[in-house]
């Protein structure tokens, strides 16, 4: 390595001499040029005839005669019919010239009145016209090129002329600083990734039962589950030289470049074995490949290259790709098949376990009060990533310090945790009071229909302080326990739940809000994917009516069946919400007390904690 960069400083030495050299070169034949041109336009031009009647008038003293001008020194007191001319200058000799047009009595003429002439050796030859006309042409474009290559190779990392070179940061042995201490909550994908790092560093007892060191690995997951920090992992345990590039370093606007660093990463690998190389965002560069107008010629040839390459380095110079990307479904299939990409590496949202112990990885080095529980946290952030823990931890320290505290508690982290869900507390809005019974009887119709239904979570807070993005209440609920399937009843029971706020606000106001839109936009969606994905529809039984698109993305769900099909789906989905508007009114309406003493308590508090909201519940159930 350290060869290598004295090579490459040499080269750049002399391409800056070079350019030194050229730029001087130049220089000096422009500034000819312009001290030349300068010349000419400190000389007055004239008409040859005015020439022939200053003769006559005796106002010439000299003439320099030249290839194409006469350069005449003269009186200007002595000029006739001129005024322009004899004001120019005050002196006793003014410097004129006139073109030579090869008057063949000029010299006889000029001895007639007794003017002193000559001609001026010039030097010129045909070798400096040569240089002049050609080589100082060429090399003035040349510098320009190589100006316009060196800002554009500094945009590329490549510097002069290495624009194709590798952008790819290197890594020795521990420097990420992060080992698989510092990743939690993803024990499958650690065992996965450590086999192969035991391979680069035991090859021989791989060998000596048959097996054969695994060319690729690709990290799948979706955003924010540590795919790049489980890669930063690897380099700090592998403890062998670890290059990390991304997707879209390759494609630049020069067409052959990507492909040329895809070829000089793996130089750069082969030189450092054993050595493992990382792509991330590997989506930009392996998209599939197509026929079609609009495809990426560079990009393609860029993933042929890559191709090319993990099938042509031998497995016996310890060389390990790892790949990430949260869009497998767009990936070349010979990019996934055997012999390149051999494993595929889930890498999903973390489960109960997981996610209490990346609480604790991410707080070990934050000050915790004594009445911190990990375990309540996790079970009230269902679906988070590991991204999302970090900064549900970060926010609540920054709330310890806002409120001067130098110790965590829970309540900070349970204040984070609605951050991150509802954003922060918006107290510069202000709801009238009519807005603000509305909401309370909106969210206690939410926690009415959670609290009397069997398949629902408890409520553990009810709000009605408006939030940053753009709720005006919420009711947050916590699960007993981590669930990974969801029953019909459940569902249906949710949909319920969520439909009960607009039930309310049409029970005690006989009207409907725009409040409800968060909640009327969820229920459909549940109410679709219950018909389209999950076959718990009565009218198409277990019937796949679609197929999704960008799982560990957004997950949406594209139809694949016609448009008959398509009205019949509207028509169960629009079944079920009605179905479950019913029930949700049916239940507030037989408990129209309750709804009523709890909506005027949180009208007044702000806040109800679900032990309060279960206590007045059960005294009006129990008169």
């Amino acid at each position: 390595m350290q060869e290598n960069n004295k090579d490459n400083k040499g080269g750049n030495n002399k391409k800056i001499f070079i350019s030194i050299l050229v730029f001087a070169l130049i220089s000096t034949f422009l500034m000819n040029l312009l001290t030349a041109s300068y010349a000419i336009r400190s000389m007055r031009e004239v008409e040859y005839s005015k020439f022939l009647e200053m003769i006559e008038s005796k106002a010439v003293k000299k003439v320099e005669i030249l290839s194409d001008k006469l350069v005449i020194y003269a009186d200007p007191q002595k000029i006739e019919n001129n005024e322009n001319i004899s004001k120019i200058s005050n002196s006793d000799e003014i410097t004129l010239y006139t073109g030579n047009v090869g008057d063949p009595e000029l010299y006889e003429t000029l001895k007639e009145n007794n003017i002193i002439f000559y001609r001026p050796i010039e030097y010129n030859s045909p070798f400096f016209d040569f240089i002049m006309s050609w080589i100082i042409p060429v090399l003035f474009i040349y510098l320009i090129f190589m100006l316009f290559m060196h800002f554009a190779g500094k945009k590329m990392g490549g510097g002069i002329m290495g624009v194709g070179k590798s952008n790819a940061k290197v890594y020795m042995q521990k420097e990420t600083g992060v080992s698989f201490k510092d990743v939690a909550g993803q024990e499958e994908a650690k065992e996965s990734l450590q086999e192969i790092i035991d391979f680069l560093h035991n090859p021989e007892k791989y060998r000596e039962i048959g097996a054969k060191q695994p060319k690729g690995a690709l990290l799948v997951g979706p955003p924010g589950t540590g795919k790049t920090l489980l890669a930063k992992a690897v380099a700090g345990e592998a403890n062998v030289t670890f290059l990390s590039i991304s997707g879209s370093d390759f494609v630049e606007m020069f067409v052959g470049v990507g492909a040329s660093r895809v070829r000089d990463l793996f130089k750069q690998a082969s030189s450092n074995s054993p050595c493992i190389i990382f792509i991330d965002e590997i989506d930009a560069i392996g998209k599939k490949r197509d026929s079609s107008l609009n495809g990426n010629d560079e990009r393609e040839q860029t993933l042929n290259q890559l191709l090319s390459e993990m099938d042509g380095f031998d497995s016996s110079k310890a060389i390990v790709i790892l790949a990430a990307t949260n869009r497998p479904e767009v990936l070349d299939k010979a990019l996934l098949r055997p012999g390149r990409f051999d494993r595929r590496i889930i890498v999903e949202k973390p489960d109960l376990k997981g996610r209490e112990d990346i609480l604790k990885v991410h707080a070990k080095n934050v000050k915790l009060n004594d009445d911190v529980n990990f375990n309540t946290i996790a079970l009230a952030t269902s679906g988070a990533t590991g991204a999302d823990l970090a900064n549900m931890v970060n926010e609540a320290a920054l709330m310890a310090v806002r409120m001067k505290r130098t110790e965590v508690c829970q309540a900070d982290l349970m204040e984070a945790v609605e951050i991150i869900i509802a954003g922060k507390e918006k107290k510069d809005r202000i709801l009238s009071d009519k807005e603000k019974k509305i909401v309370s009887y909106h969210e206690v119709g939410h926690a009415l229909a959670t609290a009397l239904q069997k398949n629902t979570q408890p409520v553990q807070k009810i709000t009605i302080v408006p939030r940053t993005m753009g709720s005006l209440g919420y009711t947050m609920q916590m699960p007993e326990e981590e669930h990974y399937l969801m029953t019909k009843d459940e569902m249906l029971e949710q949909i319920t739940v969520l439909l009960a706020g607009r039930s309310a606000e049409e029970i005690i106001f006989s009207t409907a809000t725009t409040g409800a839109a968060n909640d009327i936009q969820r229920a459909t969606e549940m109410a679709r994917n219950m018909v389209l994905q999950y076959g718990m529809s009565e009218h198409f039984d277990m019937m796949g009516l679609s197929d999704m698109e960008n799982r560990y993305l957004d997950g949406k769900a594209v139809l694949n069946c016609g448009e008959l099909t398509a009205a019949k789906i509207d028509e169960e989905v629009l079944d079920i919400i009605k179905r479950c508007h019913k029930k949700a009114e049916s239940i507030l309406l037989e408990n129209k007390e309750a709804l009523e003493k709890i909506s005027e308590f949180l009208y007044k508090e702000e806040n109800i904690t679900g032990e309060q909201f279960m206590k007045i519940l059960d005294e009006v159930k129990n008169k």
